[in-house]
């Protein structure tokens, strides 16, 4: 909210949206962190712009590495001089707020996308990224990254990554 003498922009909310789509995932750079689900909030007031960040995962290892690409993402636009960038965990990420297009975008990567719609005590069945086969085995439950795990396809018999399912 801001306070009395602040200038709200809505224009410049806009623009920080838009610069926003430029700044990736760390870990899985081929998709957006707007893309992700993980913007919760812009707002810009007088020449600072607050961004609210979900993790994914708390105690995510890219965490600072997110809020300097988001700085340094949003500075470029005119009328911006200070980001403050916080992360928020109420209300927490979901799996099911990444964008259809992302999971595209996940699937042509080679990593699996979760399941839309996962409840807790729903089967985990993931689809291989490469040939599309329900026929996949869990290798390790910890992946390279906390919201990852590592599969195997006993189709085409490649290993493969999943983002992990979170309700």
């Amino acid at each position: 909210m801001a306070q009395e003498g602040m200038h709200v922009h809505d224009g410049l909310e806009a623009t920080c949206w838009e610069l926003l789509q430029q700044v990736t995932d760390p870990e899985i750079p081929v998709i957006s962190m707007v893309e992700m689900g993980m913007i919760h909030q812009v707002r810009v007031e007088d020449d600072v712009a607050h961004v609210d960040v979900l993790p994914t995962f708390v105690g995510c290892p890219a965490l600072e590495i997110m809020k300097k690409n988001i700085a340094e993402k949003l500075v470029e636009a005119e009328g911006i001089s200070k980001v403050e960038v916080q992360f928020v965990y109420d209300p927490a990420w979901t799996s099911d707020r990444i964008a259809p297009e992302a999971r595209g975008k996940l699937k042509s990567f080679g990593i699996a996308p979760p399941p839309i719609d996962f409840k807790p005590g729903d089967v985990w069945e993931v689809t291989c990224p490469y040939c599309d086969s329900p026929y996949t085995q869990i290798d390790n439950l910890f992946g390279p990254a906390a919201c990852r795990s590592i599969l195997y396809c006993r189709h085409c018999k490649n290993p493969f990554e999943a983002l992990k399912p979170i309700y």
